[in-house]
């Protein structure tokens, strides 16, 4: 099998100039490099649902939900979930965001992992983990496939277990 960190490429100055994005279509497109991944994100934890904050999360998310026999529930944007929803918001380093959850997603007593593609600065993933909570149902863990560490994300996720296959 390949070196599944191998596949995740650079792009410099995307999507614009400064930035070095940290591109996964390659590691996607390899199916045991993929399959490796979805495991690593999983491995270790007992959970009912797989929580996946919109869009590559979703990427993730779903498959980590169906190869352990969980329910997938998608954290969108504002806007795009069409029942009633429970939302969040949250600051960028450029503006303000807001996401959503169904109000009917989670319930008390659901173990829920969190799966979403790269912990940056972590104010998607705090707001992630505040809507969870706030259906009652317990965040048994946060697992990203990439951590930027010098953004210190983690530090926004106090008291979790969080889990990062590559840390950069």
């Amino acid at each position: 099998m390949t070196d599944w960190i191998s596949l995740i490429r650079d792009i410099p100055d995307y999507p614009k100039p400064g930035i070095l994005f940290k591109d996964i279509t390659p590691l996607l497109a390899d199916p045991a490099a993929f399959t490796k991944v979805v495991d690593g994100l999983a491995a270790g934890y007992a959970f009912d649902k797989v929580v996946g904050i919109e869009a590559r999360g979703f990427i993730l998310a779903a498959p980590v939900a169906i190869r352990c026999a969980a329910g997938f529930v998608p954290v969108r944007k504002k806007g795009k979930l069409p029942a009633e929803t429970l939302e969040a918001s949250y600051d960028l380093e450029y503006g303000s965001a807001t996401i959503e959850i169904h109000t009917d997603a989670l319930g008390p007593g659901d173990r829920v992992l969190i799966v979403d593609d790269v912990l940056a600065t972590g104010g998607t993933a705090a707001a992630t983990v505040d809507l969870v909570r706030r259906t009652g149902a317990q965040v048994v863990a946060v697992s990203f496939l990439m951590e930027l560490s010098f953004l210190s994300g983690r530090e926004r996720l106090p008291d979790l277990d969080v889990r990062s296959l590559v840390t950069v």
